[in-house]
C-alpha cells in the first residue's frame, strides 16, 4: 500500500481531516490495486464529509457503494450519503438511501435517526415522531433521537412537558452539544421560564457561534 494512502488515514484516524485530505488527494492511483483505489475512495469521501465539501465526497463515497465488497464500509457511506442528502435538503434521496439499507438487513438506531430527520425536514411531523420512536425502542439512550424526539414535541406543541423531559435526557448525554441546548432553550422558552430559556441559549451560541437556528431562537425569547 502507497505510503501516502497509510498516512492519510493516520491522519484521518487522529480526526485531522484536513491533513488527511490533502496527503490522500496526493496518492498516484495508478500504483494501486482495486482493493486499495476502493479504499481510497472511503477515506476521500469521508474526509470531505467531514469538512462538508459534500458534492466532493458523493462523488467518492458512491464509488465506494458500487465498488466494495466490505458491508461495513458500504453501510458506513449510505449513511454518510443519507446524511449529506438530508443535510443539503434533499430528504426523498436521503430516504431512498436509508430505505436500501433496511432492505439489506440493517436497522440501527442511526438509520432511524436519519429518516426521522428527513421527514422532520418535509414537515411529516407524526412520521417523524414514529421513526425517532423506532431509533428509541433500539437505543433508549440514544441523544439524538431523544433530542429529535424532544424538539418536535415542543416546537408543534404536541407534548411540552414529554418534549421537555427528552430534551433534558440529550443534554445529560451531552451537555456541550450546541443543537441539545437550543432544543432545551426553546423547551423552557415554550414553557415560560425565560430565564432558564436565555441561559441555555447562551450557551449553544458560544459553542456554535453561526448556527443561524440558535441566534434565532435567542431573539425570539429577548423579544428582538
Amino acid at each position: 500500500m502507497e505510503a501516502t494512502l497509510q498516512e492519510g488515514k493516520r491522519l484521518f484516524g487522529l480526526k485531522r481531516w484536513e491533513r488527511a485530505l490533502q496527503e490522500l488527494l496526493q496518492v498516484n492511483t495508478e500504483n494501486l490495486i482495486a482493493e486499495e483505489t476502493t479504499e481510497l475512495a472511503y477515506y476521500l469521501g469521508l474526509s470531505f464529509a467531514k469538512l462538508e465539501r459534500y458534492d466532493d465526497a458523493l462523488l467518492y463515497l458512491e464509488q465506494v457503494v458500487t465498488a466494495s465488497t466490505d458491508p461495513l464500509k458500504i453501510y458506513q457511506c449510505r449513511m454518510a450519503i443519507a446524511y449529506i442528502y438530508a443535510a443539503t435538503n434533499r430528504s426523498k434521496m436521503a430516504e431512498y438511501e436509508l430505505d436500501q439499507l433496511i432492505k439489506n438487513g440493517f436497522e440501527s438506531a442511526q438509520i432511524y435517526t436519519t429518516l426521522a430527520f428527513a421527514a422532520w425536514s418535509q414537515k411529516k411531523y407524526d412520521k417523524a415522531v414514529e421513526l425517532y420512536q423506532k431509533a428509541l425502542d433500539l437505543d433508549e439512550n440514544n441523544a439524538t433521537a431523544l433530542n429529535g424526539m424532544g424538539f418536535i414535541l415542543v416546537d408543534t406543541n404536541r407534548d411540552i412537558q414529554r418534549g421537555m423531559r427528552f430534551c433534558r435526557r440529550a443534554v445529560d448525554k451531552k451537555p456541550q452539544n450546541p443543537a441539545y441546548l437550543d432544543s432545551l432553550g426553546w423547551a423552557y422558552f415554550k414553557l415560560g421560564d425565560n430565564t432558564e430559556a436565555r441561559a441555555c441559549l447562551r450557551k449553544a451560541i458560544e459553542l456554535a457561534p453561526k448556527a443561524s437556528e440558535i441566534k434565532a431562537h435567542m431573539r425570539i425569547v429577548v423579544g428582538d
